[in-house]
């Protein structure tokens, strides 16, 4: 059963990489007034990539119905993080105005960056390849200007993937994701 037209998140992380799910229907989409953040958490050594408010910010994104109009199941999937209401604040190509929500991790599960907190290269990866694929080099690009906590050191996980969705990249998708990273001078560490 679908999703009724009424009920969207949007994702603009990994869920930008369609290889990585089988959310039907996902839509090219931006939301305004929100910037992309690593944020370590008190939850496990590894950052989860968030959305916190910004003025003037932008991020791109899909938007995808909600399986089976079931909040509580995406809301599990996505355990640590906070749903937020954000229909007023994305532009999408649907003919009308769905319920939209994206998911944020809250306040008060994070803490600065230390070096106990990394992100993993097989994750950088797998959003990149999806920002590329569906908004080119300039997209790839704007995914790297547009978030923040770069200062957490990446766990370089390529040759054997900590994250469970790892995708394999093209030489040309590696290269875009180790120049961004060298020209961000973040700090490498072997897994």
């Amino acid at each position: 059963m679908n999703a009724p037209a009424h009920a969207y998140f949007f994702g603009y992380g990994s869920l930008v990489n369609r290889d990585t799910h089988t959310f039907k229907e996902a839509h090219p989409a931006r939301l305004n007034g929100w910037r992309r953040t690593w944020r370590p958490t008190n939850l496990r050594e590894v950052a989860f990539l968030s959305v916190s408010r910004q003025t003037g910010g932008w991020i791109d994104g899909l938007i995808a119905p909600v399986p089976d109009a079931d909040w509580h199941a995406l809301d599990i999937r996505e355990g640590a993080y906070d749903r937020v209401p954000a229909e007023h604040m994305v532009d999408h190509p649907l003919p009308h105005r769905p319920q939209i929500a994206v998911y944020s991790v809250p306040d008060d599960h994070h803490h600065a960056a230390s070096d106990g907190h990394h992100l993993l290269l097989s994750y950088i990866d797998v959003v990149v390849q999806g920002y590329l694929r569906e908004f080119g080099a300039g997209g790839a690009q704007h995914f790297f200007d547009t978030t923040d906590g770069w200062d957490a050191p990446v766990l370089d996980d390529r040759a054997d993937p900590h994250y469970p969705r790892a995708c394999r990249l093209s030489g040309e998708e590696r290269d875009t994701v180790d120049a961004a990273l060298t020209r961000l001078a973040v700090k490498m560490r072997r897994a």
